[in-house]
């Protein structure tokens, strides 16, 4: 039988092999931490989200545990149809106080993943006036901001990489009734951050909503770890924020926090948080406990930790056709170029036992194929001169 679309998608996935851009997945057989067995190989790892180490810590772990006795495996159903659990409310009201410093009547949402709350929160906030909303959208954002905005149905203005001149001449050009300027906070494969103030100015001139994807800053930015609000000493009734938890914060699931209006047009409008089953209340359990160790002087220990070894890295030698991003954050790039020598270079890394993932196209732009390093707390000052000796055998 002639199966034209199986010929179809094979021939596709060749020219991916072809242009060194088909992805291959490694198995890890133990928790997330900085040594880590995979593929049946104990690895130094350099390629976690986990930025301060909580995916293992003990109490977190124990908390989980915890979670499962108190409410079981699973939620059972959709936070609208009898899946909503006491831990989710619990956890939603202290995210709330949490960020309270930093928005008004402020009230959150927990959604089982960061790319949902995404999806959620753009196409619902371009629904109440159809036709009359337009998004701004950085350059570089995240593909979760990507496929939100699109979901929307809602026309759509691309401003270049962090040009604040640009996206001020389009608002002011606009006549919409709604304007939604969106933007990731810490740039995922740049480790760079977006000039939050500058925007924020730009929305509170312009009558527009800021909606700030926070993935990589929160736990991680400002002296409490509430993010980059913090960082940056916002406060405003025009932001929307948005913050993962399975990142800083060691376990999983995302949150929006918003203006208690906002957030009650989301529950009743957000489809894919009305007709999802909502994720396991214990996980929500978890993370009160990751919150606590966030916002702890521990957690104060941590961020400082990352911090020394973001410097420590800084002074490792790489080759001089490599370019080094100026990032502050965890996340510490080394554009290579080209999508075979960073897949080299992330193979021979490997076979040092040095696990660091080479990111290509389409998720960074062409031709700028990276070594994508990230820190954790849960890092010696002995694993990263592991990887700056392994770096160095690539010059």
């Amino acid at each position: 039988m002639s199966m034209p679309l199986l010929a179809a998608l094979e021939r596709h996935i060749a020219d991916l092999d072809a242009r060194g851009l088909r992805r291959h997945r490694h198995t890890a057989a133990s928790a997330c931490a900085p040594h880590v067995d995979v593929d049946g190989h104990t690895m130094l790892a350099f390629n976690s989200n986990d930025y301060l180490g909580l995916a293992a810590d003990e109490r977190v772990v124990d908390a989980l545990r915890q979670g499962a006795s108190l409410y079981g495996a699973g939620s059972g159903g959709s936070h609208l149809i009898g899946g909503h659990s006491r831990a989710h409310a619990l956890l939603e009201e202290r995210l709330a106080e949490f960020l309270s410093p930093h928005l008004d009547s402020a009230r959150t949402l927990y959604f089982s993943t960061g790319y949902m709350a995404n999806l959620a929160l753009l196409s619902a906030l371009a629904g109440p006036v159809p036709g009359e909303t337009v998004i701004f959208s950085e350059s570089l954002n995240h593909a979760s901001l990507i496929d939100g905005v699109r979901l929307s149905h809602a026309a759509v203005q691309i401003y270049a990489h962090r040009d604040t001149g640009a996206l001020a001449s389009m608002l002011a050009s606009s006549a919409a009734s709604t304007k939604l300027v969106v933007t990731d906070s810490v740039f995922s494969m740049d480790g760079t951050l977006a000039p939050l103030p500058a925007l924020l100015s730009l929305c509170e001139q312009h009558g527009a909503w800021l909606v700030v994807d926070d993935a990589h800053g929160f736990g991680m930015l400002g002296a409490h770890g509430r993010g980059v609000l913090e960082h940056f000493a916002l406060h405003s009734p025009h932001l929307v924020y948005m913050g993962t938890l399975g990142k800083a914060a060691g376990v999983g699931g995302a949150f929006v926090a918003a203006h208690e209006t906002v957030i009650e047009w989301l529950v009743q409008r957000a489809r894919p948080y009305i007709y999802t089953t909502a994720a396991a209340p214990a996980l929500a359990h978890a993370l009160l406990t990751s919150l606590d160790l966030i916002a702890s002087e521990e957690g104060d220990a941590r961020r400082a930790q990352v911090q020394r070894l973001v410097r420590q890295l800084a002074l490792a030698p790489v080759p001089s056709t490599w370019t080094r991003l100026a990032s502050s954050t965890a996340i510490q790039p080394l554009i290579i170029g080209g999508n075979g020598e960073a897949m080299r270079a992330a193979a021979a890394l490997f076979e040092q036992g040095v696990w660091v993932t080479a990111i290509r196209a389409p998720t960074v732009p062409v031709g700028s194929a990276r070594l994508r390093i990230t820190l954790s707390a849960a890092h010696s000052a002995a694993d990263v001169e592991r990887l700056v000796g392994a770096l160095a055998t690539l010059i």
